[in-house]
């Protein structure tokens, strides 16, 4: 990951090699995650009745209980994380000096509400096969280093944006369409389209050398199968679900935090 407590600008090119890295953390969750069943149950309120008089889902619950330990040990002083739920826990360590490489204002985003809306309407129906195998503890972990992996990437938009922005090339169009408040023209000037297929290209890749069922047969592999199903042939996830993930999600709410950021950026 791009060192964030190193002072100076963070180069556009290390920060795609942080966001590279990362499609691994998020493929190798995402399989996994696969390996259990929905267990719709966990995300349902109230179904489990906790002693402390919880109310929500056991995901809920257990994100809360995990992002109150991870904050003691100053998870979320990081400018690169952002907690699902409203932990209030002082750190036990001391806090580390880190350089402004993001606006304040900027700092303030977080969509983590989208990306948790996004995981289990989404993704959990297209990995996980139908049905409860009382594994709720197992998944409710996966699905949380899943939800991590998802939100640092997703937010890592803005260390993006203020990349870009500071690009003396840019600069000066990025600040004229900012003060005009066009969204549609920054959203434009932030895409480049070449990258974001060679990054799907590269994702299916992944997937297919990662995600490779070593059980299933050579037989079993090379047989057609319906496009629709959770696995493609011989994969413990499916490359064409991670790949619109990407493409349908991942990549556009990024580049909305990026956005969203560069319209604070002059504040």
């Amino acid at each position: 990951m791009a060192n964030l407590l190193i002072s100076g600008p963070i180069s556009l090119a290390t920060l795609r090699d942080t966001l590279i890295r990362l499609e691994d953390t998020i493929i190798f969750s995402l399989i996994e995650r696969s390996q259990f069943a929905q267990n719709s149950s966990i995300y349902k309120p109230n179904i489990i009745k906790f002693a402390d008089g919880f109310q929500g889902s056991f995901l809920e619950w257990f994100l809360l209980e995990v992002e109150n330990v991870h904050a003691k040990v100053r998870r979320y002083q990081s400018p690169d994380e952002y907690p699902f739920t409203k932990t209030s826990t002082t750190p036990v360590l001391e806090p580390l000096d880190y350089p402004s490489h993001l606006h304040e204002q900027g700092k303030l985003i977080n969509v983590n509400d989208e990306i948790k809306a996004i995981y289990l309407d989404f993704v959990v129906p297209r990995i996980s096969k139908p049905g409860d195998d009382s594994n709720y503890g197992s998944s409710a972990t996966r699905d949380i280093e899943c939800l991590q992996a998802l939100s640092r990437r997703i937010h890592y938009g803005k260390f993006v944006a203020e990349s870009k922005f500071t690009d003396p090339k840019y600069q000066e169009k990025y600040i004229e369409l900012i003060k005009n408040k066009d969204r549609d023209a920054i959203m434009e000037l932030l895409t480049d389209s070449n990258v974001e297929k060679k990054l799907l290209d590269r994702v299916r890749t992944k997937c297919e050398i990662f995600g490779q069922d070593l059980s299933v047969s050579t037989q079993t592999q090379t047989q057609t199968q319906d496009p629709l199903s959770n696995t493609s042939s011989g994969l413990r996830v499916s490359s064409d679900t991670v790949v619109q993930l990407y493409r349908d999600y991942i990549i556009p709410l990024t580049k909305k935090v990026e956005v969203e950021y560069l319209l604070q950026r002059l504040d």
